[in-house]
């Protein structure tokens, strides 16, 4: 009895194992659904942003009147598709759609091109410059041409270079009332014509008389036959001098239309040879059907261009002695 009291129970401890909550899949279809939420917004976006504005308007207009949209057909109410034409930045066009993008390429590339175009035109204008001043040198340097500096004449103008070689009351350089060039008129047009080899660059040839006319005025051998005449005579001199004969473009007399002196139509300084060393868009215009090229009234270069590029050499007093042509 007293042993059954010494023993102590035993216990028996059962230690119940819970299973936990089951990992299922739940999360995944969770987040599956933001991924492709995700990826279709960004994908909207992308169209947007590459979408043309004509169409973002035609998508609008479907979401606004559908049934519009469904009895007109095509995708949009601005589609070319559509039987009321339209599209592009203005649904009210009649051209289709026009992209957004194309259009801001095509005038990326047109800026381009006229970037390049001015960048030409500035190193023509450059040679030209160079020539000007090339010719000037020669004159200062040639003890026989330095005494005919001022009749000889340079300038810039929206053509290109014009070089104008002018009568002086008592030093013509035609005999009177011929084509017959004097020997000093020869010397100068055999040192041009070398030189305008140094440039690629076309010419333009043209006579000119002052206003008094022969003694059976314009119905017989008149100034504008003698203008043409001496404006030949001048080829000829500026080839034999050198000069490519392939260069010259145009030749024509002008009688007393343009004078120089327009204040004065007899001053002797309106008789006068005028050479144009012609830039690109001056050869362009004189060699497409005849173009007229204003080579004698052009605008000097200095007002037509904001860099002020380009430089004049002032003109010799006007004498006021009326000659004959």
């Amino acid at each position: 009895m007293s042993q059954d009291k010494n023993k102590k129970p035993i216990v028996v401890k059962r230690i119940k194992k819970v299973a936990g909550m089951a990992h299922g899949g739940a999360w995944k279809i969770a987040y599956a659904d933001f991924v492709t939420a995700m990826m279709a917004f960004f994908l909207l976006m992308w169209l947007l942003g590459s979408t043309a504005k004509g169409d973002l308007q035609g998508i609008s207009e479907y979401f606004k009147t559908p049934l519009k949209v469904a009895l007109l057909g095509g995708e949009g109410s601005g589609d070319a598709t559509s039987i009321i034409k339209g599209g592009g930045d203005n649904i009210t066009k009649s051209e289709g759609q026009v992209k957004l993008a194309d259009a801001q390429q095509v005038a990326k590339i047109e800026d381009v091109q006229k970037e390049i175009a001015r960048i030409e035109r500035i190193k023509e204008v450059e040679k030209l410059k160079q020539l000007k001043q090339n010719i000037e040198k020669a004159i200062e340097s040639n003890p026989s041409l330095k005494k005919f500096k001022n009749q000889i004449l340079l300038d810039m103008t929206t053509e290109g270079l014009r070089i104008q070689i002018v009568d002086e009351k008592n030093r013509p350089m035609f005999q009177l009332g011929s084509a017959r060039l004097e020997p000093y008129t020869r010397e100068i047009l055999h040192e041009i014509g070398r030189m305008l080899n140094e440039v690629p660059n076309k010419v333009s040839l043209s006579g000119h008389t002052d206003a008094a006319l022969y003694g059976g005025g314009n119905k017989g051998y008149s100034n504008w036959e003698l203008s043409a005449d001496r404006a030949n005579a001048s080829r000829r001199e500026l080839i034999f001098g050198g000069m490519d004969a392939e260069k010259i473009v145009r030749v024509v007399g002008l009688s007393s239309a343009v004078l120089f002196v327009r204040e004065e139509p007899l001053n002797p300084m309106n008789r006068r040879i005028s050479l144009i060393v012609m830039n690109k868009q001056a050869e362009e215009a004189a060699q497409h059907d005849g173009g007229v090229v204003d080579a004698e009234g052009g605008e000097r270069l200095e007002s037509a261009l904001k860099d002020g590029a380009g430089a004049q050499s002032g003109a010799p007093a006007a004498s006021t002695a009326p000659a004959t042509p």
